[in-house]
This record gives structure tokens, C-alpha cells and sequence, in this order.
């Protein structure tokens, strides 16, 4: 994808100070979410997580911008793809536009990189395409690290995190009993892929009825199907399942344990330059406190890391 707005070279910090934040949605991309969410935006329905936080004092570090692929360095813009849909780490605002404290991160490491943020939202399984492509420098749309995505991209780790499963309010519903059930996921996330599939075939294997799953594109779908019986539960990523029950909680509420734990990560190309870079970009974030600053808000501080690491995922 071209972009007609180039930056041109100048100042790393007048880059900071000037900095707006572009949001980049085609007509088709817009068209294909108007069809998946039946509305522009999801920011009345959906979580906030938490107040956002003001990137725009940051300072480019000037370690993190040496490490920066020549022509992403000339080109002035870091462009991030996301799947809007899964609040409240990524979520659409009253104009349309990306939010949540996931984006919040990815602003604050575009900032350090002394590059303008270029947003685009995409369909969650057209980021690592588009990424290896080289049409996309960046992936933020709470991607779990996992041995198997490793294979097409790298991850710039930035939060350990872990499935959590909700179900209506009241109900006895275990999660490491799910035989029979009917479980709602957001489609092609790690609990679609991995988790689920997993657990029903073990209760084929032990002669029980198996897992009826119902995928959605986004996740207000995935919570709406279970507070109208459709589905018996829901599985999701621990900030996600935590926001739905805490806007939720007189229908919702937390079943079992937190499993699974793992890392979120940045997707970026490859063995290439831009991972460095972004991990530099965040370690910077980490040693100045702005990205606890961040976690805090969004209330996550517990899975908060010490160190930008680059593909821990282990699974």
C-alpha cells in the first residue's frame, strides 16, 4: 500500500512534538467492517481500558531510531494494522478511529522511534500477510507469541498474558469440563485455534459429546452471544474477559482460572531491522516508566514485563 503523505527528513524531536496520528481506512476495508459490525463504531458497546494515555510529549530515542530500517526512517511513519474488535485493548472510538490501551503502546513506541503513527484497520488474519507483504510495518491487535506465528513473523513481547473464560451470571460452568457445551470465540484468535480445538478433541476422545464452537469476527459479538444464550461461555484473553465482566457484571461473570499464559506481541517482519528497533523503542518506554504508566491505566500492570523480549513464546 503506497502512501501520498510522506514525511520528509527533519528533526527527531520537532517529529515528536508535531506528532498526529493518521488513520488509514480504504474504502473497501471500510465497507468489510461496516458489513462485520453493522455500525462505525464500537466505543459505546465496548470497554474502555481505562483513560488513555497522552503519547505526545514522548522523546525519540536516538539509539532506537538508528536501528530503524532506512526507509521507514525516510519515510517518517511507522504504519500499524489492527482488528478493531477486541476492546479494551483495541477498539473503534466515536469517530471510527482505533483505541485502547494497546494502541496507546503502539503510539508511545512510534513516538520513541520518532515516527508518526499510521493506523490501519484489517481483518485479524490479514495482519501477519500483510506484514510479510512489507505493506504494513507493524502488527498491534493483541497478538499472542506462539511458536507457530513465529514461523511467518517475529514478536516484540510486551505483556504476559493468559485465557479467561466468562459465562451468564450464576450458571456452573467449568472450563476443563466443557463437553457438550457451545463456547463463542473471536475467530482465528489463539483460543479458536489452539485452545478449543484441544479441549474437544479430548472429549472425543474420551467417548463425550464434543465442543460446539461459534466464531464471530469481532469480540462485542463473541460477549452479546453468550448474554443471549446462544453460546454457554466465551473464552478470550484475560484483559478482554476481565473488561466484558466488569461493564457486564450484573449478566457475566468469571468461570475458572486464568490458563495458558503467554506473551503478547508487536508483530513485525522477519529477521528484520524493525524488530530491533521496536524492541529498543519499547525497553526505552520500560526504562523511562511510560509503559508501566500505561499497563497501570489499562489495570494490567500484573502481567507488566521488566525486559522487551523478542519471541518467548514457548507453545
Amino acid at each position: 500500500m503506497t502512501r501520498p503523505d510522506l514525511v520528509p527528513n527533519h528533526s527527531k524531536e520537532e517529529d515528536v512534538g508535531s506528532m498526529k496520528i493518521r488513520f488509514v481506512l480504504p474504502a473497501l476495508a471500510a465497507a468489510a467492517a461496516l458489513a462485520l459490525t453493522g455500525c462505525v463504531n464500537n466505543a459505546e458497546s465496548e470497554g474502555t481500558g481505562g483513560a488513555s494515555t497522552d503519547t505526545s510529549g514522548i522523546q525519540a530515542d536516538a539509539a532506537a531510531v538508528a536501528l530503524l530500517p532506512d526507509d521507514i526512517k525516510d519515510r517518517g511513519t511507522l504504519r500499524i494494522g489492527t482488528d478493531a474488535e477486541y476492546p479494551p485493548n483495541e477498539f473503534k472510538d466515536a469517530n471510527g478511529n482505533p483505541t485502547g490501551w494497546g494502541v496507546d503502546l503502539a503510539n508511545a513506541v512510534s513516538a520513541k522511534l520518532g515516527l508518526t503513527p499510521e493506523w490501519e484497520i484489517l481483518g485479524f488474519d490479514s495482519i501477519i500477510p500483510r506484514i510479510q507483504e512489507g505493506t504494513i510495518d507493524m502488527g498491534s491487535s493483541s497478538f499472542t507469541d506462539t511458536l507457530e506465528r513465529q514461523k511467518s513473523v517475529d514478536f516484540v513481547n510486551f505483556l504476559n498474558a493468559g485465557s479467561l473464560w466468562a459465562a451468564a451470571k450464576g450458571a456452573t460452568i467449568d472450563p476443563d469440563d466443557a463437553c457438550g457445551l457451545t463456547v463463542a470465540v473471536q475467530a482465528t484468535t489463539v483460543q479458536d485455534t489452539d485452545e478449543l480445538p484441544a479441549k474437544n478433541q479430548a472429549c472425543l476422545d474420551a467417548g463425550k459429546p464434543g465442543i460446539e464452537v461459534l466464531r464471530f469476527d469481532g469480540q462485542p459479538e463473541v460477549t452479546q452471544a453468550v448474554v443471549d444464550g446462544r453460546a454457554d461461555a466465551f473464552s478470550a484473553d484475560l484483559p478482554v474477559t476481565g473488561d466484558a465482566v466488569a461493564k457486564l457484571g450484573d449478566k457475566l461473570e468469571t468461570v475458572g482460572d486464568v490458563f495458558d499464559a503467554a506473551p503478547y506481541g508487536f508483530a513485525t517482519q522477519k529477521d528484520s531491522k524493525t524488530t530491533k528497533a521496536v524492541q529498543a523503542a519499547l525497553q526505552s518506554l520500560i526504562d523511562d516508566g511510560t509503559y508501566l504508566k500505561i499497563m497501570k491505566g489499562a489495570g494490567i500492570e500484573s502481567g507488566a514485563l521488566t525486559t522487551a523480549t523478542i519471541n518467548a513464546g514457548e507453545n
